[in-house]
């Protein structure tokens, strides 16, 4: 067997194997309730203590993506004030299928062509070492891709992200604190 038959084996091995633990996960009922996303047309997130942030009626998921990055904050003398988020989009927990970017604005943009942007409606907190819970209305959504016609998006799910603890040392010294997220897209249907 060659070299390239052998490698493409044991890939092949372990996305088998992988397939088979999450089938086994899916029915796990110890996993937190608002991890899991309901099945179903309608497929909405459980929000658990933050239901306030549900999408409102007469709106369907459009798309799920994972993210990975930093919330970056700068001193400004007296305190750490956020600047902006900078993280990449997948569409899988294991961060393998890039879809797209994150970044100030708040902007989405999908490596098919499309962008939303979008203001914070309402916030959830989710603990002192995780940013909040938030839901967002779009104020701009165009192209082809993912994210044309995107009304509302919730972050969800929430690890890390929070301002840094102490003074900084310089007005204009900037932090970056590695988060992740999951976001939810909705279109009215």
């Amino acid at each position: 067997m060659n070299t390239t038959a052998v490698h493409w084996l044991g890939r092949s091995t372990i996305i088998a194997a992988t397939a088979a633990l999450l089938a086994a996960c899916a029915g796990d009922a110890s996993l937190a309730p608002e991890r899991r996303v309901a099945a179903g047309a309608s497929r909405t997130v459980e929000l658990g203590q933050c239901d306030t942030l549900a999408v409102p009626a007469g709106h369907k998921l459009a798309a799920h993506t994972y993210a990975e990055g930093v919330q970056i904050y700068r001193w400004n003398g007296a305190e750490w004030v956020f600047a902006g988020p900078e993280a990449d989009l997948f569409s899988d927990a294991a961060g393998t299928d890039l879809v797209g970017t994150h970044f100030g604005g708040p902007t989405w943009r999908s490596n098919s062509g499309s962008e939303v942007k979008a203001a914070v409606l309402k916030r959830c907190p989710a603990g002192p070492n995780a940013i909040p819970w938030l839901l967002l209305g779009a104020t701009y959504s165009d192209g082809p891709g993912i994210f044309d016609g995107v009304t509302h998006i919730q972050r969800v799910n929430t690890a890390g992200g929070t301002a840094p603890v102490g003074a900084g040392s310089y007005v204009g010294e900037e932090k970056r604190e590695p988060y992740t997220a999951e976001y939810f897209f909705y279109r009215a249907q």
